[in-house]
């Protein structure tokens, strides 16, 4: 006990000491501008873990050691840390706001500005954003961080691509896809680049920021600035990483017992079974013997493989004063779900800036891309309708190309060797040039000349034995070659000046592109040797054909830009372009988009200095004209077709008929026009940051392929008919929510909703139910009959009324007439989104980072193949639903009915309609980066491992299905695992 004592007494007296060695700092810390006191400021000692922060006014309170010297950082977002040494018991602090947020420099058309002076609707992403989620194409690892930006993968096929689409679609049949410009010049293939290439993205929305580029930026602009090489020495780069993926949830087919009970029950409505005695009458002697054995096949579970997805990536950039130089190479592996589903990606990357003295500067921004792609012929909707009860192999393990001696062949059929081959090669070279003038203080001329070459080669081979020639007697080969050849050259001037307290910006834009295409094709069937494939087509003995195509167009455009400020706080940008389409008729090419765009600086007035809450604050207002000119060259002429003729038994003679399109003489531009009132904001010392945008675009004179009677002679033609509008609200907001010395935590939230709809169509307001066009509703819905259910027993007398009976669907009478027919059809949803958004979180605490990001796509509708896979009469497989039986009074499905076809059931399409919203986590990632003092002896500047989840979880009211897919069964989305590492020296 007394030793208990003892030791307290010393470490009382220890405690005493140290307190005696420390003294109390206060002080006040404030904004340097307005002089209003600043809460929350990190107050920290310099070079320890002690610290504090600073109360509601700003005050602080802080223990230093005694008798030596200590320096105190300050830090807080939004202002620039200050560092001081506590040399005084009361200190104050005024700390100087940082607007290196708002001084960033951001790319718009044909020029940089900072982003304080923007006046249109631009989004801005780095390169390091892009680099988070591991993909195939750059703009999936945007999905859903861009207000505005719709993005969806088209499928789960190795290099599939990704659907991108900008405030909606404006266009019914024209493209609605966004304009690429790849440093300067028009590239339309942006799977080619490679993420870690890419220095900053910038998406152009408002008719302000796209007009420059005319009838180009129709559909929204988006703007990828590659890296430069630096000054000094050369700095590596070498980024890999190495997935696994697999089928983001596969709903499963019928297994043979389900399949056994469905057509048994089909036979038992028609009074063909009535017990398994009767079973000999519905199943083959094959299939009987798998009842009885309890033998089946789930060919899905057969194809479906894990993939693997793979990059290596090595960068090097580096220079002197005036020579600088990147340079990188890519290769990019991706191994589908199916067997024969394979992407090879090989690329490489070289920048040169020179600068010649200090009025001349030349450069070329250079890219190759090729690859490597074999592409399976999808047979999951084979293998979906196959019946379970027909086994894929024989008794040694061979497969049985016709199983159960059936008409349909094995969907395993095209894995076997030389039975099906469809592999394509793509070279694309893209050069860009420049030379930039500087004669005087203001002024400068760029002259930038663009060529993209593209070569592609596809060969394809189905054998006797393939799912595509089953029903034929013979092989098919084929050989396509396509080639194109896009120049583009383009001259811009722009001059700056400021007189006292007024700035001008004028520029001056010439440009001419030039768009040339041609391919071929060639045909033969009943290939000599299945192992020659498409290669020696003059082996094939039958079935020869050829075919070619050539389509060549060209723009010239004249633009002009104006922008002006007072005082940095009062902003004007005033746009005018003319362009001139080859493809449109004599007398419609030119057209002239204008643009306007003002902003107002409201937290620079004098008024807003003595509040803090608001630490920015910008009004914008734009509106401006686009136009489309995306139709196929030459639909402004009607073009001659061979056709068979004969004038007796024994003579032939080559004849010529007009087209299936007729030309139109008048065909003019598409017109867009768009008004966008936004509102920039900063608070808290810019702790939260985001922009609101509300937009209305109304397009005009569509180029719109109309049906034309058969009386015609002609099937359609290309005219200008009809309106659209889209209008709608976007939101994006950044915010710090913790920032500490070891942790930091940012979010990143967006929301964007569009209501689209057509306006008018070719007869006014007329509904074209045919192409399921509606006045009101967006381009792309689905217009049945709305089921409410199965007829039930009970019902009988009322199902008659109808002409129906127990155990068929029910369809809702909508105008109550006591009738059902087509004027019962209503729209019951559309394929696009009532709104969609992201909410990413990073996450850093110390070395350690994490990233959780989720994204959402609500109120879009799908036909999900999956719920209308039933096949009432049992010939094909179904999915295991719940039908009808007078035992089972289901309202789901109706009865099974071996004498009514599919096809033949009334009202089945309405089986597959669902509300496909959904939520997913799109990217978890964790990563641990090296401090600089463990790689100082691997002579390492930087190292990064990490691991990430891809598309982890979704959350749907479609059960085992990825609804971002749209309702096919093919090609499935993935899931993917992936660990990586980032290097850098």
């Amino acid at each position: 006990m007394k030793r208990i004592y003892f030791i307290c007494l010393l470490l009382l007296g220890f405690s005493s000491w140290a307190i005696a060695q420390t003294r109390t700092v206060k002080g006040k810390v404030t904004d340097a501008t307005s002089g209003e006191p600043l809460p929350l400021v990190s107050v920290q000692v310099k070079g320890t873990t002690s610290g504090t922060q600073t109360d509601t006014h700003g005050n602080f309170s802080l223990q230093v050691p005694e008798g030596k010297k200590t320096e105190l950082l300050f830090s807080y977002i939004g202002y620039t840390a200050v560092t001081l040494t506590a040399d005084n018991v009361n200190m104050t602090i005024k700390m100087e706001p940082n607007n290196k947020k708002l001084d960033e420099i951001v790319v718009v058309g044909y020029g940089l500005v900072k982003k304080r002076d923007l006046t249109g609707s631009v989004v801005s992403v780095k390169g390091e954003e892009l680099k988070k989620v591991p993909s195939t194409n750059v703009m999936e690892s945007v999905q859903g961080k861009l207000p505005g930006v719709d993005i969806t993968r088209s499928s789960g096929a190795a290099g599939a691509k990704v659907n991108v689409t900008v405030r909606g679609n404006r266009s019914i049949k024209a493209s609605n896809g966004p304009l690429y410009i790849v440093d300067g010049v028009q590239y339309e293939n942006i799977q080619d680049i490679n993420p870690n290439d890419i220095q900053s993205m910038e998406v152009l929305k408002d008719a302000s920021s796209t007009a420059i580029y005319g009838s180009r930026g129709a559909n929204g602009v988006i703007m990828v600035t590659t890296k430069r090489g630096t000054s000094g020495k050369p700095r590596v780069n070498i980024s890999s990483y190495v997935g696994s993926s697999e089928v983001n949830g596969y709903p499963r087919m019928s297994n043979g017992p389900e399949y056994t009970a469905l057509k048994r029950e089909a036979n038992r409505t028609t009074g063909r079974w009535a017990s398994e005695a009767d079973d000999s009458k519905i199943f083959n002697a094959f299939e009987l013997d798998e009842i009885k054995n309890n033998l089946w096949a789930n060919y899905a579970d057969l194809l479906l493989h894990k993939g693997l997805q793979q990059d290596y990536q090595a960068g090097i950039s580096g220079g002197s004063e005036k020579t600088k130089v990147y340079f990188s190479f890519d290769y990019f592996n991706e191994k589908g779900l199916l067997k024969l589903d394979d992407l090879k990606r090989y690329s490489t990357r070289l920048n040169i800036d020179q600068t010649i003295n200090d009025a001349i500067k030349i450069g070329a921004q250079s890219q190759i891309t090729y690859y490597e792609q074999s592409t399976r012929r999808d047979p999951l909707n084979q293998a979906n309708k196959y019946i379970p009860l027909a086994i894929p192999y024989d008794s040694a393990g061979n497969l049985v190309l016709f199983p159960n001696s059936g008409s349909a062949i094995n969907p395993l059929a095209d894995e076997q060797p030389n039975a099906y081959q469809n592999n394509t090669r793509t070279t694309r070279t893209f050069i860009n040039a420049y030379l930039e003038l500087t004669p005087f203080s203001g002024f400068m001329f760029r002259s930038n000349f663009g060529v993209t070459l593209e070569n592609a080669k596809q060969g394809v081979f189905a054998s006797k034995n393939s799912i595509d020639r089953s029903t034929a007697s013979t092989s098919r080969s084929q050989s396509n070659g396509s080639t194109r050849r896009y120049l583009s050259w383009e001259n811009v001037a722009t001059y700056n000046k400021t007189i006292g307290d007024h700035s001008f910006g004028i520029t001056g834009v010439a440009s001419v592109l030039s768009d040339q295409r041609d391919s071929s094709l060639m045909q033969g069937e009943g290939q000599l040797l299945p192992s020659q494939l498409y290669y020696a087509m003059q082996n094939n003995v039958s079935g020869i054909a050829a075919r070619s195509m050539y389509q060549s167009s060209k723009l010239i455009s004249f633009t002009g830009r104006l922008n002006y400020a007072y005082k940095g706080k009062y902003l004007l940008s005033l746009t005018g372009r003319s362009d001139g389409s080859s493809k449109l008729s004599p007398g419609n090419k030119w057209a002239f988009f204008p643009s306007a765009a003002a902003a107002w600086r409201i937290s620079d007035e004098a008024f807003m200095k003595s509040q803090t809450f608001f630490s920015d604050l910008k009004l914008r207002v734009s509106y401006g004209i686009a136009g489309n000119d995306a139709v196929d060259p030459y639909s402004t002429m009607s073009y001659l077709t061979k056709i068979p003729f004969s004038w007796d038994d024994t003579n032939a003679a080559m004849a010529y008929t007009i087209g299936d399109q007729a030309g139109n003489k008048g065909l003019k531009w598409e017109l867009s026009a768009t008004k966008n009132i936004g509102l920039d904001f900063g608070i808290i010392a810019n702790r939260i940051t985001g922009s609101i945008d509300y937009y209305d675009t109304q397009t005009k004179d569509l180029l719109l392929q109309r049906t034309l009677p058969t009386s015609s002679g002609v099937s359609t033609v290309v005219q200008n008919i009809g309106k659209t509008r889209n209008r709608g609200i976007e939101i994006g907001i950044n915010t710090t929510n913790i920032s500490t010395g070891d942790f930091r935590w940012t979010s990143n939230i967006v929301y964007s909703r569009n209501k689209e709809e057509i306006v008018a169509l070719a007869d006014g307001s007329t509904n074209d139910v045919a192409n399921g066009w509606f006045i009101g509703s967006p381009v792309k819905v689905y217009y049945d009959y709305e089921k409410i259910g199965i007829w039930q027993t009970n019902e009988a007398a009322e199902a008659t009324k109808y002409g129906y009976k127990p155990g068929d669907i029910k369809v809702k009478d909508q105008d109550g007439k006591g009738t059902i027919n087509t004027s019962d059809r209503i729209i019951l949803g559309a394929q696009v989104p009532k709104w969609s958004g992201g909410f990413n979180n990073d996450f850093r605490y110390k070395n350690f980072d994490l990233n959780i990001y989720v994204f959402a796509r609500i109120g879009q509708w799908i036909n999900s193949e999956y719920a209308a896979k039933y096949d009432p009469q049992g010939l094909e497989n179904s999915a295991p639903v719940n039908y009808w039986t007078p035992e089972n009074p289901s309202n789901d499905y109706p009865r099974p009915n071996a004498s009514l076809s599919k096809d033949g059931t009334p009202f089945i399409k309405t089986l597959g309609y669902r509300d496909g919203s959904f939520v997913k986590i799109r990217n978890l990632s964790l990563g641990y980066t090296f401090s600089a003092d463990a790689l100082k002896s691997l002579h390492l500047s930087s190292l990064r491992l990490y691991v990430t989840g891809k598309n982890l979880f979704t959350f749907s009211k479609v059960k085992d299905y990825d609804p971002e897919r749209g309702g096919d069964l093919s090609n499935p989305l993935t899931r993917m695992y992936v660990a990586g590492i980032n290097v850098e020296f």
